[in-house]
């Protein structure tokens, strides 16, 4: 499926202000035709008490950053966190870290939060949304989770997994979008996509 033809974007160019492959990846599993420019904000500069605010920010963020230099098309930024007892997990500073990351998981039940945002060019129209999912682990012991660090996989993931590799095996239960836990909920995305289109056609109506 194309999605660019079904949602009549023609040649206007979707630019991802990422530079995660599971992003892409989800990307072009939804059927988008889209171009990579990885915005330079940086990701720990800045933090919010409130999970959803920060991602919401940081998406905004990271998407004005490639807007300003894009003359046209539609820009989307993204952010993901992991959120235990009202802390947030971000990505491991070094093995030790990780390990202490995954071991705190363990037999927990954590929320994965994504937020994003859609910018407009010329006109500078935007819109940003979140989406939240609970995962719930199974006790982890600590030969498995030295054996997952062992791969390198958890060092540039928040909250140190990734549910799309062998992180999936720590995994019991998801609530909510499995999508958003990998880094983008493709189905909030694809209708707020559509919403949004939806006004600039009866913008240019009008």
């Amino acid at each position: 499926m194309n999605l660019n033809q079904l949602l009549k974007l023609d040649d206007r160019p979707i630019i991802l202000a990422s530079g995660s492959p599971r992003r892409a990846s989800l990307f072009e599993l939804m059927g988008l035709q889209f171009e990579v420019q990885v915005s330079d904000v940086d990701e720990n500069s800045e933090e919010y008490l409130v999970p959803e605010v920060h991602v919401l920010e940081l998406s905004y963020k990271k998407a004005s950053k490639v807007a300003e230099v894009s003359n046209d098309g539609l820009i989307v930024g993204a952010d993901t966190i992991v959120v235990l007892d009202d802390e947030t997990l971000g990505k491991p500073s070094d093995r030790k870290d990780a390990h202490k990351i995954l071991r705190r998981l363990s037999s927990r039940t954590h929320a994965v939060y994504t937020g994003y945002t859609i910018i407009e060019k010329p006109s500078g129209r935007s819109t940003s949304e979140y989406a939240r999912t609970e995962v719930t682990f199974r006790e982890l012991t600590d030969i498995e989770i030295e054996a997952y660090i062992a791969t390198g996989s958890p060092m540039d993931k928040a909250g140190a997994y990734g549910i799309q590799d062998h992180g999936a095996l720590f995994v019991t239960k998801v609530e909510g979008c499995f999508y958003n836990v990998m880094g983008f909920p493709i189905t909030s995305f694809y209708q707020t996509l559509t919403r949004f289109l939806g006004g600039a056609a009866r913008a240019a109506g009008a």
